[in-house]
């Protein structure tokens, strides 16, 4: 990915947002902008399924960058990750929960990473949908969680991939964060169990 050298703050943004307006899944790099600017920008070129995205810094939410950390912004329906040196930044746009009872928001951890995750609906999404199978293996065209999950500390609750891409940008998950895929295979590799993840 570029460094951003000889590319303009406006240029970055503009870029960034054709992209995503494309349907193209790049991670904007864009923590330097100025947050009126980036809102700006981002009215400028409201679409459907796009997250209004919002200017966030990690030292409200967290002591430390310690093993990394993670805001999932319910409201943009962004994720923002910061590394541990804070040499590293990406925003992606997700999915969040479809309904305010089924947002869960505080502080939890990245406790497992899980390649090809196995799903097996909670017993809420049973009740609520009977017709659904217990148990999806990993890679199944079925399988709603992607190639990649993060395991959270609170039981049933993961950040993930998805193959349905019309999913990103809207409520519309049973209480997990979900990402394109390409952006949960890049923040699988970024962050690491004991990663600091809060949800706002």
């Amino acid at each position: 990915m570029s460094d951003g050298k000889g590319i303009t703050r406006r240029g970055m943004l503009g870029a960034g947002m054709a992209m995503l307006g494309a349907g193209l899944a790049a991670p904007v790099l864009a923590q330097q902008a100025n947050s009126t600017e980036m809102e700006r920008e981002i009215s400028q070129s409201q679409r459907h399924n796009i997250s209004a995205f919002r200017t966030i810094n990690w030292q409200d939410h967290f002591a430390t960058t310690t093993g990394g950390v993670i805001i999932c912004d319910i409201k943009s329906r962004a994720l923002h990750f910061w590394s541990e040196d804070q040499s590293v930044y990406r925003l992606y746009p997700t999915s969040v929960p479809a309904t305010d009872e089924l947002t869960r928001l505080g502080d939890t951890q990245v406790v497992d990473k899980v390649v090809a995750p196995p799903w097996r609906p909670t017993p809420s999404m049973r009740e609520r949908n009977p017709e659904w199978p217990e148990f999806v293996p990993g890679g199944d065209a079925l399988n709603p969680l992607g190639p990649y999950a993060l395991y959270l500390s609170w039981q049933y609750y993961r950040i993930h991939g998805t193959h349905d891409t019309r999913k990103i940008g809207r409520r519309s998950s049973n209480g997990c964060i979900g990402l394109y895929n390409e952006h949960i295979t890049e923040l699988f590799q970024l962050a690491q169990v004991g990663t600091q993840v809060k949800l706002i």
